[in-house]
């Protein structure tokens, strides 16, 4: 289950979470509000670093994980869509298997913080 959603402030970057609340080598599904109403990112975690996504599968916009904060294959290599079984590079979003093949994940700015936070630098992408 999420977090209740932050509000999306104007001012950025915005503290989403700590580093040390993601697992390594997987993901954290996040809330946010913006204009639009609710948004779900997640935030992957491959050691120091951290990428960031609508999570939302390209082919019909439906979560990417069935469990919360279960994000990657059974070899810890891929995201991967719990829907349909596409398969996206973690680093680029990138679809190299399943329906959406050759689409990606919407990128959305994180980065990590002198503090280990995990925040946003970007405002989000308009829906589709």
């Amino acid at each position: 289950m999420a977090a209740p959603p932050s509000p999306l402030r104007d001012t950025l970057p915005l503290r989403l979470c700590r580093l040390e609340e993601i697992e390594d080598g997987e993901g954290k599904s996040l809330e946010l509000q913006d204009a639009g109403g609710r948004r779900e990112l997640v935030v992957l975690r491959d050691g120091a670093a951290v990428h960031g996504y609508l999570n939302a599968c390209p082919h019909l916009g439906v979560p990417l994980e069935m469990v919360p904060d279960r994000f990657m294959n059974a070899a810890g290599t891929h995201v991967i869509c719990r829907t349909h079984g596409a398969l996206f590079e973690p680093a680029t979003g990138y679809c190299i298997s399943g329906p959406c093949a050759g689409q990606s994940l919407t990128r959305i700015g994180v980065v990590v913080d002198s503090e280990d936070w995990v925040v946003l630098t970007d405002r989000l992408p308009p829906e589709r």
